[in-house]
């Protein structure tokens, strides 16, 4: 027989000890701000962070323009925004019309698909995809799209989340009422009504008359941005929201000299398409939103522009490669053509980082994710015996792991789990942010903890064939044995 004994392990201490500051910028790559002269910026959840007041905001208008617009039932006003029902980084199958959680190898989650606003039962799952793998060729392309038609979509920004909501509760409807649909103009129909919010201006007009309600201060925009003039750095902003929305965004965050700090500032740059396409010239725009049709031979301090592209701002600037940070939330459309073509070191904010640290913090999770790795090295060394006696009480051991794996995934989203992990495995999202971002953070200010001499390191975990040479690594696999009497 075999007995467990991990009462030596004081998980008040160790939560103690092994607690992550949430105000810590993360590396994922070796960087010094000593080399950084230039500082670039998104401003939609990057210099700008909303309340959750937006998300419902978005999802209420895009619901009504399905009503109204797109003649979908008045029975759908029945559906509220769910705050805590969806994560970043989800995918979309849009022919079958679930939502679920890939990871990083391309494997769905089993326990977070979802039909509508159910859980789809884990036999069905894996009938109708032959198991629980997602072929290449159906996954999103390098921006979250589809390359084969409308297969699977990434939802990977912030603003994606009332989209999400909305996209189930029409499904939920449709088979509550047991209407017969096609999932892929549901699909159309969900992304044309969000778009409509942003692209007709509702969701400007709606924050610009209430600021106070949708925009979330205190994050210490400003200080980092005067930190960074004062050290003389040179700033720009290159984001998709058009002028007059930014403006009286960060007049609010800010200031009224807010545009002092930045040596250029480009609004409506319609990214990720800014960095690839090469036609769109610049164009200038008065602080009233009119048009010139003047040539632009440089960009100057003071003035706004539109629209453009990355290869005529390289042109115009000389600000090449790894002197220069941008930084954004979506890790496609704002880091990933930036540090794969052009060299520039990124910086990723994901505003759920506080949260999701928070709660590793905590002494229950400390002490769940203990006992996970204890039980899993007792799995893993007990399985050789292959008597009955041993393998009745390997078979507990491992229905006991599938019970805390699924309680671990509930801490954070009781649908989906965390944004970073899939049990063991990162997240597909994890997986894109090590590739395309240098530096995480939740947001802007975690930077006035450091100085700009300061060079982030990220921390060397050893690889599956390595042996760990740190002692807490050591203690931890100790720990793992000695559980084995």
């Amino acid at each position: 027989s075999v007995e467990i004994d991990l009462a030596y392990i004081d998980t008040t201490q160790l939560a103690r000890k092994n607690s992550v500051n949430p105000n810590t910028v993360f590396a994922n790559n070796e960087m010094s701000l000593h080399d950084i002269e230039i500082y670039g910026f998104d401003y939609d959840y990057t210099l700008a962070f909303y309340s959750r007041h937006l998300h419902t905001l978005i999802f209420n208008i895009a619901r009504d323009i399905l009503i109204q617009e797109h003649r979908y039932p008045e029975g759908l006003r029945e559906y509220e925004y769910i705050p805590n029902f969806v994560v970043r980084g989800l995918h979309y199958d849009v022919q079958k019309a679930l939502l679920m959680k890939i990871d990083a190898f391309h494997y769905i989650q089993l326990g977070t698909v979802y039909r509508g606003l159910h859980p789809v039962p884990d036999k069905e799952v894996i009938a109708m995809y032959d198991g629980c793998h997602v072929p290449l060729e159906n996954m999103s392309d390098f921006y979250g799209k589809s390359s084969h038609g409308h297969t699977m979509k990434q939802f990977m920004d912030i603003f994606s989340l009332p989209e999400m909501n909305l996209l189930c509760c029409v499904n939920d409807y449709f088979m509550k009422h047991n209407i017969d649909y096609e999932p892929v103009h549901l699909y159309k129909d969900v992304k044309a009504a969000i778009g409509d919010v942003h692209v007709k201006g509702i969701m400007y007009r709606a924050v610009e008359a209430d600021m106070e309600n949708y925009i979330s201060y205190g994050e210490q925009t400003h200080a980092v941005l005067n930190k960074l003039y004062e050290d003389g750095k040179k700033m720009f902003l290159i984001t998709n929201s058009p002028f007059d929305f930014v403006d009286r965004g960060m007049i609010y965050i800010v200031g009224k000299d807010w545009r002092d700090l930045f040596d250029i500032v480009i609004v409506q740059a319609d990214k990720p398409g800014f960095f690839n396409d090469r036609r769109k010239p610049f164009r200038r725009v008065t602080d009233k939103g009119v048009l010139h049709w003047d040539r632009i031979h440089k960009l100057e301090k003071g003035k706004i522009y539109k629209q453009g592209n990355l290869y005529e701002f390289l042109r115009l600037t000389g600000w090449r490669g790894s002197k220069v940070l941008y930084f954004g939330d979506h890790i496609y459309s704002d880091l990933a053509d930036l540090t794969l073509k052009h060299g520039w070191r990124t910086g990723a904010i994901i505003p759920e980082l506080r949260k999701e640290i928070k709660i590793m913090n905590t002494e229950q999770y400390v002490h769940l994710m203990t006992w996970l790795q204890g039980l899993t090295g007792l799995i893993e060394h007990m399985q050789v015996h292959r008597d009955p006696a041993s393998q009745a009480v390997v078979q507990e051991w491992i229905k006991e792991r599938e019970a805390m794996r699924s309680q671990t995934k509930d801490i954070f989203n009781s649908q989906f789990g965390s944004l970073f992990r899939t049990y063991h495995n990162p997240t597909y999202f994890s997986r894109r942010l090590s590739r395309f971002a240098d530096i995480y953070m939740a947001s802007l200010s975690c930077l006035l903890n450091y100085d700009f001499q300061h060079t982030f390191f990220p921390r060397r975990t050893p690889l599956q064939h390595e042996s760990p040479f740190w002692p807490e690594q050591t203690r931890h696999v100790d720990c793992n044995l000695k559980a084995i009497h």
